[in-house]
C-alpha cells in the first residue's frame, strides 16, 4: 500500500481521506484550519504540522479552493525546501493561468507536478467513484495509479501540460452549467403551460438525455429542493468566470457567457449563494 499526504480538507479532501484510508492507504493530512484534521486522525491517518511535513511523508494530494490558496499553499519556499524526489498532485479546480504558473513553480524548484482535478461530489469521492482528469509527465501518472485508482473509477489522460488538465475540468463544469441553464428553461417554459415537473423529469432522463447531471440536478430542480448544497451557486459562478477567462486568453468569445453570468449572479442576489446550483432555476420561476 501507497503512503501518500492530503492538504486540504474540505468535503472532498474529507471523502478522498477515507477512501484511501478504507483502502489501506497510510495518509498523512494537513489543513490551513486545523478543526477538519482531528477526525481524520482519529481515522487512523496522520497529523502533519506543516505542508513541509506533508512532503516529507510522501507524494501530496491538495485539494484547495481556489487560485489563491493554491498558491499560498505552495510558494517558492515551500516547494524549494520539499527535496528533489517530492511529488505534488493539484486536484483543485482553478485557473489556466495558475495552472501555468503553479507548473512553472515547481519546474523551477525541481518537485513534480501533476495537475488531476476530479468530476464527482464528496460521496462519490468516498465510494472511490471519481472521474480523475490526469494531465502531465505520463511516467509520474503511472507512479500514482494505485493511489488514484483508490479514489477514481477512471483515470483520464488528458494532456501532456498539467495545466490543459484545469482547461478540461473548467470545459466540464461549463458543459455542466449549460445543461443546468438549459433545464431551468425547460422546466419553467413547460410548468407555465401545467406540465408537471416530475412528470417531465422522467421523461427527460428516460428518453432523450439519461445520465447523472440530468437525472441529479434534474431531480434538484423538480423537488425544488437545493439544500445541503452537492455543489454551491457561488462556485458555480466562480467557474464561469474560470471559464470566461480562459477563453479570454485564447481570443475566443462565448457567446451564452452574458446570459449565464447574469443567470448566476441574480441567484446569488436572491440569496442562493449557497444553495446547490441548479437553485438557478428558481430565478426563471420567480420571474
Amino acid at each position: 500500500m501507497a503512503q501518500v499526504s492530503v492538504a486540504g480538507l474540505g468535503n472532498m479532501g474529507k471523502g478522498m481521506v477515507r477512501r484511501l484510508l478504507a483502502k489501506g492507504h497510510g495518509v498523512t493530512v494537513w489543513n490551513r484550519s486545523p478543526a477538519a484534521v482531528g477526525e481524520l486522525v482519529a481515522l487512523g491517518a496522520e497529523r502533519a504540522g506543516s505542508v513541509a511535513d506533508l512532503f516529507a511523508a510522501g507524494p501530496v494530494l491538495s485539494m484547495l479552493a481556489d487560485d489563491t490558496a493554491v498558491t499560498a499553499v505552495f510558494e517558492e519556499s515551500v516547494l524549494t525546501e520539499a527535496g528533489p524526489n517530492a511529488v505534488h498532485v493539484s486536484m483543485s479546480t482553478i485557473s489556466v493561468a495558475a495552472g501555468r504558473a503553479m507548473a512553472e513553480r515547481h519546474k523551477a524548484a525541481g518537485v513534480g507536478y501533476l495537475a488531476v482535478p476530479v468530476l464527482g461530489r464528496p460521496a462519490v469521492a468516498e465510494a472511490g467513484q471519481l472521474n480523475l482528469l490526469a494531465a502531465g509527465d505520463s511516467a509520474l501518472i503511472d507512479l500514482l495509479e494505485p493511489v488514484f485508482s483508490a479514489v477514481g473509477r477512471r483515470t483520464w489522460r488528458v494532456g501532456e501540460q498539467p495545466w490543459q488538465a484545469n482547461v478540461v475540468k473548467i470545459t466540464m463544469n461549463l458543459l455542466i452549467i449549460h445543461a443546468l441553464e438549459a433545464m431551468a428553461e425547460g422546466f419553467t417554459l413547460a410548468e407555465r403551460h401545467g406540465v408537471d415537473a416530475h412528470d417531465l423529469h422522467e421523461l427527460i432522463t428516460g428518453t432523450l438525455l439519461p445520465g447523472p447531471v440530468y437525472q441529479g440536478y434534474g431531480k434538484e430542480m423538480s423537488d425544488r429542493a437545493y439544500l445541503p448544497a452537492g455543489f454551491r451557486t457561488a462556485l458555480g459562478n466562480k467557474d464561469l468566470g474560470l471559464a470566461e477567462a480562459a477563453a479570454d486568453s485564447v481570443g475566443l468569445e462565448l457567446p451564452a457567457m452574458p446570459a449565464l453570468r447574469q443567470m448566476f449572479q441574480t441567484a446569488i442576489n436572491l440569496g442562493m449563494a449557497d444553495h446547490d446550483w441548479a437553485s438557478i432555476a428558481e430565478v426563471l420561476r420567480k420571474g
